[in-house]
């Protein structure tokens, strides 16, 4: 892959963390490297990364094998029209568009093109994203391998079919902020149970990563440590008879739910 050309439509957070995981797993090299992004200042700042910055899709995009498509939803209409001429056959377009669609996108691709729909999360700004990508109809298992191989430096990634990508952007897309509430709220209660601000939530979030790092190096069922956590008529299950009381484990799977309809509303779903 890092002897490949590859071109960026979008230069915006996360196309500045992707692109800073493919360099650093060596997936890219930066001089193999066009980005196209519109606001001049933004420019100058990925050039000092040692890519070649544009100012349009159309002048990125040739010679390029890989095409990722990083703009804002509602950009993609204009951002592919701009590029289309300037699109091969044998190139593989990766858009992280969320709510676009493989039918809105190959309509906008010249025929035929090899199509990868992403779903990306934040914490692959910190190459610990949890990642899910449905296939096109003119995509390749060849295409799907290098897509999971990008993807797997950001994190973790997994295919799927394109009818769960609602269900994904509910669970992964939207839980970051999800799990962001849950730890300012366990922190806010280290602080009335007294511990410093700092202190408290350094804690909460230590204990989310650590308890996320056991659950998947382990492959346990969360139960299995919630279980072992509880011994008998100690504080762990006071805690969790709290936590059944208030409707914690109800309100994460509506959050989800709500979430994925959203999606499937906005990307044109019943």
């Amino acid at each position: 892959m890092a002897d490949r050309r590859v071109a960026i439509i979008g230069g915006g957070v996360m196309a500045e963390a992707i692109l800073r995981a493919w360099l650093d797993a060596g997936l890219a090299q930066a001089e193999r490297v066009r980005i196209a992004e519109v606001i001049p200042a933004r420019r100058e700042y990925l050039a000092t990364l040692g890519v070649e910055p544009t100012p349009a899709g159309s002048l990125a995009v040739p010679g390029a094998e890989v095409v990722l498509l990083a703009v804002k939803p509602h950009i993609v209409p204009v951002a592919l029209t701009e590029a289309r001429a300037a699109l091969a056959p044998n190139q593989l377009l990766i858009s992280i568009a969320a709510g676009v669609t493989l039918e809105t996108l190959e309509a906008l691709a010249p025929e035929g093109q090899p199509i990868i729909r992403v779903m990306p999360n934040t914490p692959a700004q910190v190459r610990a994203g949890a990642a899910a990508y449905a296939r096109g109809s003119g995509a390749t298992e060849e295409h799907a391998a290098l897509a999971g191989e990008l993807l797997g430096a950001l994190g973790r990634c997994v295919q799927v079919p394109e009818s769960l990508m609602d269900a994904v952007t509910g669970l992964s897309g939207s839980g970051p902020a999800y799990l962001c509430l849950v730890i300012e709220a366990l922190a806010d209660g280290g602080v009335k149970a007294g511990l410093p601000r700092d202190i408290a939530l350094m804690l909460a979030a230590q204990t989310a990563l650590g308890t996320a790092e056991l659950l998947l190096k382990t492959g346990d069922h969360p139960a299995v440590w919630k279980d072992r956590v509880a011994t008998p008529g100690g504080t762990t299950i006071a805690g969790l008879a709290a936590l059944e009381r208030g409707g914690l484990r109800a309100a994460l799977i509506d959050a989800v739910e709500a979430a994925s309809n959203r999606s499937r509303e906005l990307s044109g779903g019943h």
